[in-house]
């Protein structure tokens, strides 16, 4: 599967393509669906990215740690 950018950059040409206006009705709406899908693909990326990041947590002592920051409830929807 393509990586984040290649999935965005694939997104921005299909947007570029639809504000054109110049395809036809089907093909607009092909083109459409095709957005749709880079569109939710980024978002996974995203919110998979936003899942490693960690967070810094006052220990209480002054000092810092680092925790895992978990973005997902059950059934894998973000908070």
């Amino acid at each position: 599967m393509a990586n984040f950018e290649q999935q965005l950059a694939a997104l921005e040409s299909v947007v570029e393509r639809l504000e054109k206006g110049e395809l036809s009705l089907e093909d607009s709406v092909r083109l459409f669906e095709e957005g749709i899908k880079l569109s939710d693909a980024c978002k996974k990326e995203l919110e998979a990215a936003e899942g490693r990041i960690q967070l810094l947590v006052d220990k209480g002592s002054g000092g810092m740690r680092a925790v895992d920051f978990d973005v997902t409830q059950e059934g894998g929807t973000e908070k």
